[in-house]
């Protein structure tokens, strides 16, 4: 006789967290300033790379994730990844960064599409997404402090 437990694969998910000081986000700059510490310098004249903050209901950090690597023009982040991640650290918040590696500031019609994709879906899972910054090697853009999406 087969066993029910033996018929489907069971699912683990874990959440841990280390001993890490929780950082409290205020503004895009606060954003810019903890972003800045995570991408790599040598890399963001060289390609894009999609990076998430995780952050608690009085948005002190929880965390952060890589969650994609691109190429010299664009890079792609999906949803399902972002807010799986976003479910498993109990994240209220979360804050998009990615790097223009051109020095060019101006988002993209993709960076804007993306940015209203994620927005969305946060909403249906009530985790809010507070800001999508576009960096380069020596400054940002917050597209919440600029833009209506």
């Amino acid at each position: 006789m087969i066993e029910y437990k033996e018929l489907v694969g069971e699912i683990k998910a874990t959440y841990k967290t280390k001993d890490m000081k929780k950082i409290k986000i205020q503004s895009s700059c606060d954003a810019y300033q903890y972003f800045n510490k995570i991408f790599d310098e040598d890399t963001l004249e060289l390609k894009e790379e999609m990076i998430v903050l995780f952050m608690n209901r009085n948005h002190n950090t929880l965390g952060w994730a890589k969650i994609s690597y691109g190429g010299v023009a664009g890079t792609f982040a999906d949803p399902k990844i972002v807010f799986q991640l976003a479910l498993l650290a109990n994240a209220s918040s979360i804050i998009l960064a990615h790097n223009h590696p051109s020095g060019n500031l101006k988002p993209s019609q993709a960076d804007i599409a993306l940015t209203r994709k994620m927005k969305a879906a946060g909403e249906v899972l009530e985790i809010s997404m507070l800001d999508h910054l576009i960096l380069t090697k020596e400054t940002y853009r917050s597209m919440a402090d600029e833009l209506d999406y």
